[in-house]
């Protein structure tokens, strides 16, 4: 199937590009204010509705779920990646990371209190992103949130484009599509922070983040 050639092709080329990822990204948030706020904001959110695990779904080497632990969650985190989970059980023996897929996550009915997912659904073909946002609800305990990544595109009348990532083809989606996308999924919107591009940014494509809660 089409869906299925797309993820193994995206775990071989991170599983390629993986250790390159980690040398080039592992300390991104410590120059990335914006980022580190919602982060924080994420957290006091999922603090403040209860005890629940949060999963970091798409976690690379685990610099961001690693983050989270100190921000006080209980955080893990899962990415289709074998060698991107080595790479993250190296640097941070601490925490627990699985290999696994966001559209069949090993995770049960309504434990989590949270969900990040960081650039990580960019990848997934535009039809299949509903089947993922649909794990997202269910893994969620009532009243849990999401926080959700990815690159914005530039016509709400084409609401998803392709665009030539450096490890595998991936999309940009129209911010008002995707939103409505989780609240036909059972996640409403509660916030977003959109980040402009900054000139010295490869792509000028602008970074949005969207915050939405599981009734």
């Amino acid at each position: 199937m089409v869906e299925h050639d797309a993820l193994s092709a995206t775990r071989e080329a991170y599983d390629a590009a993986a250790v390159t990822y980690e040398q080039l990204f592992s300390d991104s948030l410590r120059d990335s204010p914006l980022d580190r706020a919602i982060l924080g904001v994420f957290a006091e959110v999922v603090s403040a509705s209860g005890d629940g695990q949060v999963a970091d779904l798409g976690c690379g080497p685990g610099h961001v779920t690693a983050h989270l632990g100190e921000l006080g969650l209980a955080a893990f985190g899962v990415d289709a990646s074998p060698v991107m989970i080595k790479l993250a059980r190296q640097a941070h023996p601490g925490l627990r990371f699985d290999v696994g897929s966001m559209t069949a996550l090993d995770i049960a009915d309504g434990v989590l209190g949270g969900v990040l997912s960081r650039w990580s659904v960019i990848h997934t073909p535009p039809r299949e992103l509903p089947v993922i946002l649909a794990e997202f609800h269910r893994v969620l305990a009532p009243g849990g949130h999401l926080l959700i990544g990815f690159s914005a595109s530039e016509d709400p009348s084409h609401p998803t484009q392709v665009f030539d990532h450096a490890v595998a083809p991936a999309y940009r989606w129209w911010p008002d599509h995707l939103a409505e996308m989780l609240r036909e999924s059972g996640l409403s919107e509660v916030a977003r922070m959109v980040r402009e591009p900054q000139p010295t940014d490869r792509r000028q494509f602008k970074g949005v983040q969207l915050l939405a809660r599981k009734a």
